[in-house]
């Protein structure tokens, strides 16, 4: 399965609703389960964003389906961006270099 990580911004509805019931959350990541996004890890985060969540998904299309039934409500916007495990990366690009030239003898 992909990786993504989702950064997401409460709308001034979505802070009124966080502050009325805070496990409100608990209820959208088990809802991004049921559309087939699990949560691996969720942080609420100081800065423009308000939470950094790391999903897991099949596909780009999950995930974009999921922004996208979330972003509707009007209470979150969200900016998700895949993600390439380190290990995955790195062999990628040892793989796509050119080999080495050999080191012949001149003449």
């Amino acid at each position: 399965m992909a990786h993504y990580v989702m950064l997401s911004t409460l709308s001034e509805s979505g802070r009124k609703v966080i502050h009325a019931r805070p496990g409100w959350i608990r209820k959208v990541n088990q809802e991004l389960s049921r559309r087939g996004a699990k949560v691996l890890a969720q942080y609420a985060v100081l800065g423009p964003y308000d939470f950094v969540t790391i999903l897991e998904a099949p596909d780009n299309e999950t995930v974009t389906s999921v922004s996208i039934e979330m972003g509707a409500r009007g209470s979150v916007q969200m900016m998700t961006m895949p993600a390439i495990p380190l290990d995955t990366f790195i062999n990628r690009l040892e793989r796509s270099r050119p080999a080495p030239k050999r080191k012949g003898k001149r003449r």
